[in-house]
């Protein structure tokens, strides 16, 4: 196994400086549309978590009402845009208004996804899979160091939902999430959705993928819904859409990982077609009752 570098080692320890913990409870992604239930009725959520990108512009009804929604909810920040696996260097503007809306909201968790976005001055919106090999390796841990060192706190990591693989690829991605943990100090947020999602996908059995990780690093988890077509070869496909509730083998998974790790701050995602507040905060409670009965 590798050694760490002398510059990741001193990474890794300036990224356990970091915010409080979430509280071991389920949160919901905050949508616009129940900006003023939350503020109205205050739900007993354990958390709220917003994608950075929408937040990033000086003001605005958005900030308006995070700000009044902040002062009552522990906060999570996810990023969707750094591209962390990108083959070029980091946007420094984008990482730097990033380091403002941290300073602005003081969330307690930051995380982003192991994925590459961009391509030189191009964007695109999506989530896209890496080559697992040591070039990609360092070049990741390279991104983590630079983000936490800039932020001045530890992010999570977000395993990926995947619909290919490399043929290039040398290393079990579960090994390559591992060692950016190790060599940078990072955390792991386990998306049990994307885990499921990939291990269908890839014919891969996903206590294998579970039994492979870090789990000792999991600092969140997700859960979400998925849609199901047929690939050209007439196998089952799964596509990563927020778009509908969790499914049962998901909730099922997600009771065996916390058999493993105990309760962890859950967030419930829904991105597309978003339904009423009361649907989503039923799905909460469902995932709080799974979390009070690891913690017993």
């Amino acid at each position: 196994m590798s050694l760490q570098s002398p510059h990741a080692l001193l990474s890794a320890t300036a990224a356990q400086t970091q915010a409080p913990e979430l509280p071991r409870r389920a949160g919901l992604g905050l949508k616009h549309e129940h900006f003023h239930e939350v503020l109205d009725t205050r739900p007993d959520i354990g958390f709220f978590e917003v994608h950075a990108e929408n937040y990033m512009v000086a003001g605005g009804p958005f900030h308006h009402y995070l700000g009044l929604i902040r002062e009552h909810y522990p906060l999570s920040l996810h990023g969707v845009g750094l591209s962390i696996g990108g083959e070029g260097p980091l946007d420094g503007e984008h990482l730097a208004r990033l380091a403002t809306l941290i300073e602005r909201y003081q969330p307690h968790v930051f995380s982003e996804h192991l994925a590459w976005s961009s391509h030189g001055l191009a964007y695109l919106n999506d989530l896209l899979p890496l080559a697992y090999d040591d070039e990609t390796l360092t070049r990741v841990c390279a991104h983590v160091d630079q983000v936490q060192e800039t932020l001045k706190r530890r992010m999570l990591l977000e395993n990926p939902s995947t619909y290919l693989q490399f043929q290039c690829s040398t290393l079990k991605e579960t090994y390559f999430i591992s060692e950016v943990i190790r060599r940078t100090g990072c955390g792991l947020l386990l998306d049990v959705n994307n885990l499921y999602v990939s291990c269908v996908n890839h014919q891969q059995n996903p206590l294998d993928y579970i039994n492979g990780l870090p789990l000792h690093a999991v600092g969140e988890i997700h859960l979400a819904g998925f849609a199901e077509d047929i690939d050209s070869l007439g196998d089952r496909l799964l596509i990563d859409d927020h778009g509908a509730p969790v499914d049962n083998d998901v909730w099922l998974l997600y009771q065996q990982v916390l058999a493993r790790v105990g309760p962890v701050a859950t967030l419930i995602e829904r991105d597309n077609r978003v339904p009423a507040f009361s649907v989503l905060h039923a799905e909460a409670r469902q995932a709080e009752r799974y979390l009070r009965e690891a913690g017993a």
